[in-house]
């Protein structure tokens, strides 16, 4: 699980630390490294593991072949995707076309988030977080806990 949020150094050749435990994370063996995208929902990547992106290969093959919005998704997701190997310090290259996407310069803000992660520019991400904690509280009510969604399902009421 990717946690906590993480600001290196992004030095000139785009090369930058990833987090000991974001590498952990995602040393299944087949891999040494990460992949990431640009996030069709902001300024910032997204990212994960080969196993996030086989979870996304899942769902989407539940959708129908010729389905806009799966074309969509694989587009967005799998075509943009870049795979980055460790080197021996645990760093990556971010490709420059991908770093410009994002707005990284000089550092960059790691961001955990469970199955997958984001990379932001720092400075935006430092401006986001106040509104993300906003939303978090007014939306709290609808964090069900495991115990209560298993007794509704179960038909025991308790």
């Amino acid at each position: 699980m990717f946690l906590s949020t993480t600001t290196n150094n992004l030095d000139a050749k785009g090369r930058i630390s990833v987090p000991s435990d974001f590498r952990a994370v995602v040393g299944d063996g087949g891999f040494d490294g990460i992949v990431i995208w640009p996030s069709f929902d902001g300024d910032y990547l997204e990212g994960g593991g080969i196993a996030l992106l086989s979870s996304y290969l899942r769902s989407l093959e539940t959708m129908d072949h010729y389905d806009e919005g799966r074309m969509a998704l694989q587009r967005a997701i799998f075509a943009e995707s870049r795979k980055l190997s460790f080197d021996s310090g645990g760093r990556v290259t971010l490709p420059k076309d991908l770093a410009e996407y994002a707005g990284l310069n000089g550092c960059a803000t790691f961001v955990g988030l469970g199955r997958r992660f984001e990379i932001w520019n720092s400075e935006k991400y430092q401006a986001h977080i106040g509104d993300v904690r906003r939303l978090a509280r007014e939306n709290r009510s609808r964090l069900v806990s495991l115990s209560r969604l298993s007794s509704s399902t179960d038909g025991s009421g308790q």
